[in-house]
């Protein structure tokens, strides 16, 4: 890694830390969110704060992309200026999974007001779309996995950051680390260091660190960050 006065890495690959965005009310609720357009609450403001704090101070920060979702691209926003005043690029490929008729439900009501949506978000099958225009898991990791690799593609020699969603970073996990192993929670602003090497070659350094978060605290659950992602 480089020093955190150069704005480089090995010229090999690029370094991208994926983050995921702050807490908002509907993660504390349990409702899912999806594609609609949910604001950080001001845990989650605080923890995008704490975030950017620890980014600011680790090697040098080139570029910010986000999901054009507020509650990712506020975070990635907070980021940006403690991280020299950087502009965010918007990428809605990095938008969390549509999850169709379960967008706006509170989880546990999910299964009573729209069950096969239910049966269809819970289905082993990754090819199955969530009826009220939801995707797939296959289409969800096809657009995050190509969108992060066109930023490696972009980037080499670099270090930047991405903030997204939980569904978007497990799907990242799944194709860095294609050995059946699970990712675990996703928790709200925890960093996920990913290296993109030539030949399409992905590597995970880090996983799952809010070490920045002990003073702060987050949401226990990981809603959203876990199996029920959105």
């Amino acid at each position: 890694m480089a020093d955190s006065d150069s704005n480089s890495v090995d010229r090999d690959y690029a370094e991208i830390v994926v983050v995921r965005h702050g807490e908002t009310s509907w993660n504390a609720e349990r409702r899912i969110q999806g594609h609609l357009d949910v604001e950080l609450n001001d845990a989650g403001r605080q923890q995008a704060a704490r975030v950017a704090e620890r980014l600011s101070k680790e090697p040098k920060i080139s570029f910010v992309y986000s999901s054009d979702l507020k509650r990712a691209l506020v975070t990635a926003e907070i980021i940006a200026a403690r991280c020299g005043g950087l502009e965010v690029v918007t990428d809605p490929d990095l938008r969390e999974r549509h999850l169709g008729d379960m967008q706006g439900v509170v989880y546990q009501d999910v299964p009573r007001m729209f069950p096969e949506a239910h049966k269809a978000f819970l289905s082993h099958r990754t090819d199955v779309e969530i009826p009220g225009g939801g995707e797939s898991l296959d289409t969800l990791y096809d657009r995050c996995t190509s969108a992060l690799q066109r930023i490696g593609d972009k980037h080499k020699g670099q270090r930047v950051v991405v903030v997204t969603h939980g569904g978007v970073i497990r799907a990242l996990y799944e194709r860095a680390r294609p050995d059946g192993r699970n990712a675990g929670k996703v928790m709200n602003t925890s960093v996920n260091v990913f290296r993109l090497y030539e030949g399409e070659k992905w590597a995970i350094q880090v996983w799952g660190d809010v070490s920045h978060l002990d003073q702060t605290g987050f949401l226990q659950s990981g809603f959203g960050g876990d199996r029920t992602s959105g």
